[in-house]
């Protein structure tokens, strides 16, 4: 058994309040269809990087603050989360050893998912999506992915975040 302390946990925190701060800043026009959810992508990172530390819990949490931060339904994107957290887990291995452009398209199938979770539950509660563009988000997350994945990779590497 490994006795290795744990290292990093504010470089953590700090990623996913960065996430919160950029995803709420206002794009131009037709680009904010488009806009990634942050904070969904930083989770994904992690659960890749560190899956024997950040998984479906600490997921359910950050949800739980997305949930108050964005005003949603309570639970609606702590579900979302979690579930990307068990896919994301789940399929680590496979998904790590591709580069960040292929690993793109194993995040653009991961936000859908989410996407169409929150959206899903939107509906339940008689919020339907306003238009047809609310999977945009997804095809906004992976074009981002790479450019978030080296940006974490080297942050993760720089400060030695086990």
């Amino acid at each position: 058994m490994t006795t290795a302390r744990s290292t990093g946990g504010w470089v953590i925190a700090s990623s996913f309040l960065l996430a919160f701060v950029v995803g709420s800043i206002p794009l131009p026009g037709e680009l904010d269809r488009f806009r990634p959810d942050w904070v969904a992508m930083v989770l994904i990172y992690w659960c890749l990087a560190l899956p024997y530390r950040f998984g479906i819990g600490t997921s359910w949490l950050v949800g739980l603050l997305v949930d108050v931060g964005r005003g949603a339904l309570l639970g609606q994107y702590a579900l979302a989360f979690a579930a990307l957290a068990y896919l994301t887990v789940q399929t680590h291995r496979r998904i790590r050893v591709f580069s960040p452009w292929r690993q793109a398209f194993s995040v653009l199938v991961f936000l859908l998912i989410e996407q169409v979770l929150v959206f899903w539950i939107s509906g339940v509660i008689g919020y339907p999506p306003r238009d047809g563009w609310y999977l945009a988000p997804a095809v906004g997350g992976m074009i981002g992915w790479p450019l978030l994945f080296i940006v974490l990779r080297d942050a993760r590497q720089y400060f030695q975040v086990t």
